[in-house]
């Protein structure tokens, strides 16, 4: 969810460096060091742009604070080039076996890459170009705290100390709605959103999909903390009780995963996001079979893929959104016998957060545009950044995407888009997770579209009951309407005790919004 940087965690999450220059860069980073090691004359500027861009776009000062560029980032970035004057132990509180495999990936190089006279130049540019505080998000649209098309329900599960739900979803074949918690437990409510069973698991549930005629399987992160570590699974809910189910280990933090039968030899294919930390990467396993891997990118920061076939060659593509340092959204178009050829569509700067993406033709054209957000701020600048929020891009028949819409969301995490009101335009539901709002209400809102992309904005009471990490939408109880269910997620005790001491008394796992249209 260095972008959700836990998905969600899904996002997510999450809660990962954004603008940390990763292990597979420190060779360009080496070929531009040694290019450059004579040139003395650069501008701050010039050597900024030479050394970020060798691995992202470049990060414009104005998008953080004086004192985010020259206390946080830049002393990270630092490190990552062999700076050891950036003042700080980068294995500081890690455990050995973390340590040890960031020195195996060489994260941050022995040998400085830049020389102290050009490194200060660039601090010296960031530090005089950037604003003094971070600059403030444009007006928006009049907020109207009331949501008269939903009820509220709050739904409160287990005996925790505060909520830490980090999956919700609902299988439309048996009703049941799946709640994972981050305290290693699966919910399984039903449709009326009473507690039928639950389950102890490994680690923290983030994904799961339910196919025809077997169990459903899911998909566990393993660490939910940044790490190296290969924790994460995708298994099914029968492993237990049968040797045979499927059990694929060793995942590197997944937090999303997708099937479709990539290769069209007639058997079913994973793809799987794992977004791992300083390392990670985006694979298809030939049917689930982890001994027949196919890398389609090798960088951390795969958040979620959409299979579809978007140039209408009757094979299946991905369209696959990425975080961390390199954020962008792409399409792997399928040229057939398991080859891909992978075409960039948007490309974001380090410090953007990327968290989600859903497809959907807002204009009814016929082709499919984006819904996405932005606001992963669990990195080294965890402030309000005035381009968070919900985008949609639309799609001009020829997978060329272009921003039509933009509403200033701190911290967004997710966005879903269904025509809630049922007048014929696509609404959107969104939530903020990655920042603390002077209006915990407003980290639910509700984008009512009143046509051409013209919304009117909503928010209610009842969101600042949470934090609102993940979210459902679907036709929960069976009325011909359209639902939404929020999962709150606690990361520590201070996030909790914030919203107590504005006078918030509940604190459910769950909020449910019933829509009240039919």
């Amino acid at each position: 969810m260095s972008s959700i940087k836990l998905g969600l965690i899904v996002s997510l999450f999450l809660w990962i460096t954004v603008f940390s220059l990763k292990q597979q860069v420190e060779k360009p980073l080496t070929r531009v060091h040694l290019r450059n090691n004579t040139a003395d004359t650069l501008s701050g500027r010039q050597l900024a742009g030479q050394y970020c861009r060798a691995c992202h776009l470049f990060p414009d000062p104005s998008s953080l604070d004086k004192a985010t560029w020259t206390n946080s980032v830049l002393p990270n970035m630092g490190l990552r080039l062999g700076v050891k004057s950036a003042g700080r132990n980068p294995y500081e509180d890690l455990p050995d076996v973390e340590i040890n495999l960031i020195r195996e990936q060489a994260i941050y190089p022995e040998t400085q890459l830049i020389s102290d006279e050009n490194w200060a130049k660039i601090v010296k540019y960031y530090e005089t170009e950037a604003p003094s505080e971070p600059l403030p998000q444009k007006a928006v649209p009049p907020v109207t705290n009331s949501l008269p098309l939903f009820k509220a329900q709050e739904i409160k599960l287990g005996d925790k100390p505060f909520p830490q739900t980090t999956l919700l979803k609902f299988d439309p074949a048996t009703s049941l709605i799946y709640v994972g918690d981050a305290q290693h437990v699966l919910y399984v409510l039903d449709n009326k959103f009473k507690l039928k069973n639950s389950r102890s698991v490994e680690s923290p549930p983030v994904d799961m999909d339910f196919p025809k005629n077997a169990e459903p399987r899911f998909l566990t992160i393993g660490l939910f903390q940044p790490s190296e570590q290969k924790l994460g699974k995708l298994i099914s809910l029968e492993t237990i009780s049968s040797s045979s189910a499927l059990t694929i280990q060793n995942l590197h933090r997944p937090v999303q995963f997708a099937t479709s039968d990539l290769n069209m030899d007639g058997k079913e294919d994973a793809i799987i996001c794992e977004f791992g930390n300083h390392t990670g990467k985006l694979v298809w396993l030939d049917d689930f079979q982890p001994s027949k891997e196919h890398v389609l990118k090798e960088f951390p920061g795969a958040r979620k893929v959409e299979v579809a076939d978007f140039n209408q060659d009757k094979k299946p593509d991905l369209m696959v959104l990425m975080g961390q340092a390199r954020e962008q959204i792409s399409i792997f178009y399928n040229l057939g016998n398991g080859e891909f050829k992978e075409k960039t569509l948007l490309r974001f700067p380090p410090q953007y957060g990327m968290s989600y993406f859903e497809l959907v033709d807002f204009n009814k054209d016929g082709f499919k545009d984006i819904l996405a957000t932005n606001g992963d701020n669990w990195d080294y600048s965890a402030i309000k950044k005035n381009y968070h929020g919900v985008r949609i891009y639309l799609n001009d028949g020829k997978d060329n995407f272009k921003e039509s819409y933009f509403y200033p969301l701190y911290g967004a995490a997710k966005a879903v888009a269904r025509d809630f009101d049922h007048d014929g335009d696509i609404d959107i539901a969104a939530v903020s997770f990655y920042t603390e709002l002077e209006n915990p209400q407003q980290q639910f809102i509700y984008l009512s579209n009143k046509g051409d992309l013209n919304f009117q904005v909503h928010s209610t009471p009842e969101a600042a009951t949470g934090k609102w990490m993940t979210m459902e939408a679907a036709d929960f109880d069976h009325d011909g309407d359209i639902d939404i269910i929020l999962g709150s997620y606690f990361h520590n005790l201070s996030e909790f005790t914030k919203l107590a001491f504005q006078g918030v008394l509940s604190f459910p796992q769950v909020l449910v919004l019933r829509n009240t249209k039919k």
